[in-house]
């Protein structure tokens, strides 16, 4: 089950991310977990929101350069060595892990939530899946 992801290149200039993230705001999207990495002239901005539709609307209509890719939604049991037995299981089942990030929810102290992109995203799926890991769908992600 995989989730929308919005990447966007963002100027690495002062105000350049204010600007799409008041975009998102004036719009009614609201995120769920944002990333960025940079690089001495732009970064990528990677994040999860309510509504991908609106906000990859929105973007494109700023001429903000965007788009939606799918990834994976895992949620953890907030204690020590979740993570690794996910990382673990993907490892020995041959999946790369490209890149990831977490996030939590103020109303629920329980759980961490795990966003990867692997090389393989479908193997990566099947193998959580088989391990009775749980994956968040878009409904999860609309209902947080």
């Amino acid at each position: 089950m995989f989730i929308k992801q919005l990447s966007a290149f963002v100027e690495n200039k002062q105000g350049a991310l204010s600007q799409i993230i008041s975009l998102l705001s004036e719009t009614g999207v609201n995120m769920r977990a944002v990333s960025i990495a940079d690089t001495q002239d732009f970064g990528i901005l990677r994040i999860i929101v309510n509504d991908i539709d609106v906000a990859l609307e929105t973007l494109k209509k700023n001429n903000v350069i965007v788009r939606a890719n799918n990834v994976i939604g895992v949620e953890l049991a907030d204690k020590p060595g979740s993570l690794s037995k996910v990382l673990s299981l993907l490892t020995e089942g041959g999946v790369n892990v490209e890149y990831m990030y977490a996030f939590v929810t103020p109303g629920n102290s329980n759980s961490a939530y795990l966003v990867l992109r692997a090389r393989h995203n479908e193997k990566a799926e099947k193998i959580l899946a088989d391990n009775n890991i749980k994956m968040l769908s878009e409904d999860d992600i609309k209902n947080m």
